[in-house]
């Protein structure tokens, strides 16, 4: 008789090696990596993983494993035409619709909201809707958000933070068949704030989504976008904007799935930093699938490096699994000003002081001009004079 022999499943990227030892298998695309909505099916972070290495694990970790409120919440709002926003039980079929969590702060986030925010745009005319919260206090809190945009519906909606917070949370984009929508996050937060957020948009047939992430404020401000071009002819555009000052530490991960034909993505972020100890991490993924000839894409990141002490990780990063592509390509640079530039401006009368100013708003202003909203474009104008006029203080 032959000797009987256990099988131990694999589990979450690991399998059991001869000599009986566990090692990690390494994921072979960017698909694959695990997900869930359950707290507890993700293992504990070490602050070694690939997707935390770059965090300050220590001052988000309440985040990533204590209990979070996730009641609903104070946010104002206009009443417009064409846009509805309700809070929705976390049993609604809408839920889930456009992504899960990849990582423990998320699915715990995920695991802890009662009620979801839904936002959904419809009707033929474009509707400009702006949602703002700002009492969340320094409580520890999860949040979940859903953006709808109806079949052929055009919108823009603007996601705006303010005040205290700890806060993990995930957002939800649908972008229906035709739809064309613009989504904009702001976190002005103030300084001691901690904010983890995931957001995953889906793009439907000949849809068009543009994301746009401004971070400003906040002591660490994570926020991880992710771009489903699940239909043929979708279209996602994804910009970032940032400032880091002293201290402070500004992170994105931008992952884009190109998983249809003729799908088209552009990501372009830009950040400034500032003073000793400002940090921003940018980690962007793109991956073309088998299931997508044609595509086209490009994403780029670049940071101008203000004063010493700071220190800028960008990590441009495609994988392409067919040769029927329109085109593909990434790009990163991070450095000091062009020596150029100033001599040019310094040249034509304009003070040292005036040329960097006018270089660094030239630089980041690229990116706030895509919102295409010309109230909120001025009042961030301000904000980064804002931010230059406290650089230029220290």
């Amino acid at each position: 008789m032959s000797e009987a022999t256990t099988v131990t499943p694999e589990q979450h990227g690991l399998k059991q090696h001869s000599d009986g030892g566990w090692a990690e298998v390494p994921l072979q695309t960017r698909s694959e990596r695990f997900s869930s909505v359950h707290h507890t099916d993700f293992p504990e972070v070490t602050g070694r993983e690939a997707e935390w290495h770059l965090t300050p694990v220590d001052l988000v970790r309440p985040l990533i494993d204590d209990a979070l409120d996730g009641s609903p919440y104070a946010v104002l709002y206009p009443e417009v035409a064409g846009a509805d926003v309700e809070w929705i039980d976390r049993t609604d079929a809408r839920i889930g619709t456009a992504g899960t969590s990849e990582e423990r702060a998320a699915a715990n986030a995920w695991s802890s909201f009662e009620k979801a925010l839904s936002i959904t745009v419809s009707g033929d005319e474009p509707v400009v809707l702006k949602v703002s919260r700002s009492t969340l206090t320094a409580d520890r809190r999860a949040a979940h958000t859903i953006v709808t945009a109806k079949p052929n519906s055009t919108g823009l909606v603007i996601l705006q933070s303010n005040g205290d917070a700890q806060l993990s949370e995930n957002v939800e984009i649908i972008v229906e068949d035709g739809a064309r929508l613009t989504v904009v996050s702001v976190q002005e937060w103030n300084a001691d704030a901690l904010h983890l957020a995931s957001h995953f948009a889906r793009i439907g047939r000949d849809a068009t989504l543009k994301h746009i992430v401004v971070s400003l404020g906040g002591k660490v401000v994570r926020v991880n976008p992710s771009a489903h071009l699940a239909e043929q002819g979708a279209d996602g555009e994804l910009f970032g904007v940032y400032f880091a000052d002293a201290g402070q530490h500004l992170e994105q991960r931008v992952y884009v799935n190109h998983d249809a034909p003729n799908t088209r993505s552009r990501v372009n972020y830009k950040g400034a930093l500032n003073g000793q100890g400002a940090r921003t991490v940018w980690v962007g993924d793109v991956l073309i699938g088998r299931t997508a000839p044609g595509t086209d894409s490009y994403e780029q990141n670049r940071n101008l490096v203000l004063s010493d002490g700071t220190r800028a990780d960008s990590i441009p990063n495609l994988e392409i699994e067919t040769g029927d592509i329109a085109g593909a390509g990434h790009a990163s640079a991070t450095g000091r000003f062009d020596d150029e530039h100033l001599f040019y401006l310094r040249s034509r009368g304009i003070s040292e002081d005036e040329a960097r100013r006018l270089v660094v708003l030239g630089f980041l202003s690229e990116i706030v001009q895509k919102i295409g909203q010309p109230e909120l474009e001025e009042r961030l104008h301000h904000a980064l004079e804002a931010e230059l006029a406290a650089a230029g203080s220290n």
